[in-house]
């Protein structure tokens, strides 16, 4: 038997793997070039604003040397260049916030696409991803992966780049216009700053990864515990929650106070290391100035570079820390992306559509664990327009049958056919379009009512939506609520009941009119009168429909075309249902049981509705 697992077990294997800084920039760098005009528009502006600032030095040192010079004569030359000082400084700073204002897009483009991209991807990934998945730990991903984007964006386009630009146009400056030992002493005093920054920040790495770990495990508890308020109040487990909780605060302590004493040595190295380029600098010029060799301006031109050059600089290895940080951040989201999806559609799928559906379930064997098989050898057949029922105990396989028919997953052996297509071969989004389901645990989103039914189809009319609830039997309760339609289900709908979030998925199931019906214990949360009315309808909207009943109660499925009995996976008996009574099989003994314990719940209403009569004492 195929092991259904193994390729999504070693994906996950390599998703633990740290992705390298170069493999993220790559998975990054298509979401950019979309936008390439743009790019390299941003990249001139870049270009022209570091020109005007570099030119500012050598027009300063012209002003100063003019000025040294002496001479009413020569007044009208600086103030031209005084003016032409000005419109350089305005000019870098224009070109700057020109290229900002068109880099914007690029960037908030690329947030919105990754981040749409993943949302996606999620939904493309099988049940079986989502089932290990812990919801609190992916948003924290997502969350920081796209505003390290942002960051990483930011840092490289705004700050790395134009200083290495300035960088270059510096050192070329040095080069031809004073002594080699100028160049020499800036690009040595660039590398050692350079060398000693990614040494220690490659280092500050670990903690920032170990932070993110550690801080996407507190999320997780906070929210797991929060979801589970009630169960928290029923066990009265406050204090033990808040201990998990501050526990991983605590190991994100610990972390977080390594990263910022990390921090203060890289910011001391760095401060160090500038501040004895600067002293070198500033002795090689003024040595110039007393030797002769170099005038006053040089002077000044030098040290005008030397801020120009180190305060950026100074500024680089925070970007850089920052970027590194980002790369982490975003190393998780890219992994998500490169989730290997489960189930995909064939290149060669086709679409159906029909109203008329046959469901074959032929020789189907599968397991969620390669160890543990769930279903042996299921056969079956659901002609157009009849009923088949499930029934059996709790771990029969009842409710696999429903993820399989939906292509949750593939079956290890087998098909699931519809007309005769095998499901692997017809696209998925067709396939969810002709199955609507009625499941056991009905989860609702924290929205109205009205939002919730309308789901089954979003482009329904408001007059399809409440003749769908009129049909669920809901429409008078939510008439009655203060806000009606308008009312809040709560997170996952706890502020209804069991029976009325199961009536509004039995409304938005109708809403979807599918061909083909799944009800995985529909009425199980329903009390017998409401349980009876619903079933009419049920029955009612099945005629003329292919319909998987899938029940505990056997009271549910008498009027069914078939009914499969199920134990450990596999079909042990079938036939109608006064067929199986007639075997006095496993089929009959579990009506028995449930007839039995029907008339002791009557039996005991009975009594609890009789009035209790006081003896008067004569």
């Amino acid at each position: 038997m195929q092991a259904p697992s193994s390729s999504t077990t070693a994906l996950k294997a390599d998703t633990r793997q740290p992705r390298s800084d170069w493999q993220t920039l790559r998975t990054l760098f298509p979401y950019l070039w979309r936008y390439k005009g743009r790019v390299l528009l941003a990249l001139s502006c870049l270009a022209i604003a570091k020109l005007a600032n570099v030119s500012v030095p050598l027009l300063l040192k012209s002003i100063v040397d003019q000025l040294s010079q002496g001479g009413n004569a020569m007044l009208a030359v600086p103030v031209a260049m005084i003016l032409g000082y000005g419109l350089l400084r305005l000019g870098s700073t224009a070109f700057g916030e020109l290229r900002d204002a068109v880099f914007s897009k690029v960037a908030q483009g690329a947030i919105r696409q990754v981040a749409l991209e993943t949302f996606q991807h999620l939904h493309r990934l099988s049940l079986r991803f989502h089932l290990n998945r812990q919801t609190g730990g992916v948003t924290r991903d997502i969350e920081r992966g796209t505003r390290g984007i942002g960051s990483l964006l930011s840092f490289m386009l705004f700050n790395i780049l134009p200083t290495l630009l300035e960088i270059g146009m510096v050192t070329v400056i040095l080069i031809t216009l004073y002594d080699w030992r100028f160049a020499a002493a800036t690009l040595v005093t660039i590398a050692v700053y350079a060398g000693f920054t990614i040494a220690v920040t490659e280092w500050r790495t670990k903690t920032r990864r170990t932070m993110n770990e550690l801080d996407s495990k507190a999320n997780i508890k906070a929210v797991d515990s929060l979801l589970n308020y009630e169960t928290v109040k029923y066990f009265g487990n406050e204090k033990f929650e808040s201990g998990r909780y501050d526990e991983s605060l605590q190991r994100w302590e610990k972390a977080a106070i390594r990263n910022e004493v990390s921090i203060g040595i890289l910011n001391s190295g760095q401060s160090g290391i500038i501040a004895v380029g600067v002293t070198g600098l500033v002795w090689l010029a003024a040595d110039g100035v007393a030797r002769g060799t170099m005038t006053l301006g040089d002077l000044v031109a030098v040290n005008a570079f030397l801020i120009q050059l180190y305060a950026p600089l100074n500024f680089l290895g925070m970007a850089y820390r920052e970027i590194k940080q980002s790369l982490t951040d975003m190393e998780k989201m890219f992994s998500l992306l490169h989730e290997n999806a489960e189930v995909r559609d064939a290149p060669d799928a086709i679409a159906l559509d029909t109203r008329e559906a046959s469901v074959h379930f032929e020789g189907v064997n599968f397991g969620y664990d390669p160890k543990r098989q769930i279903l042996h050898e299921v056969d079956f057949t659901i002609p157009a327009g009849h009923t088949v029922a499930v029934v059996g105990s709790s771990g029969a396989g009842k409710s696999t049958l429903s993820r399989l028919l939906f292509r949750f997953y593939d079956v290890n052996q087998g098909a699931i056919r519809i007309n005769g297509h095998d499901l692997r071969g017809v696209t998925q989004a067709s396939l969810r379009a002709m199955v609507g389901i009625v499941p056991q645990d009905t989860v609702l989103f924290n929205d109205t009512i009205y939002y919730n039914i309308a789901y089954g189809r979003p482009g329904a009319s408001h007059e399809e939506i409440v003749e769908a609830a009129r049909s669920a039997h809901i429409l008078e309760f939510i008439e009655r609520l203060p806000e009606g339609w308008e009312t809040t289900v709560g997170e996952r709908g706890l502020k209804l009941s069991g029976g009325e979030k199961q009536r509004v998925a039995i409304a938005r199931t109708l809403l979807k009119n599918p061909p083909i019906l799944i009800f995985d214990e529909a009425t199980s949360a329903l009390d017998s009168r409401t349980e009876r009315a619903i079933q009419a309808e049920l029955a009612a909207i099945s005629v003329n429909r292919t319909t998987l009943v899938i029940a505990h109660r056997l009271s549910t499925v008498v009027d069914a075309n078939e009914i499969l009995v199920m134990e450990q996976g596999r079909i042990i008996e079938r036939g109608s249902h006064r067929d199986l009574l007639a075997q006095s099989g496993a089929y009959a003994r579990m009506w028995a049981l449930q007839q039995s314990e029907s008339e002791r719940e009557q039996e005991q209403a009975a009594e609890e509705s009789t009035p209790l009569v006081l003896a008067s004492g004569r």
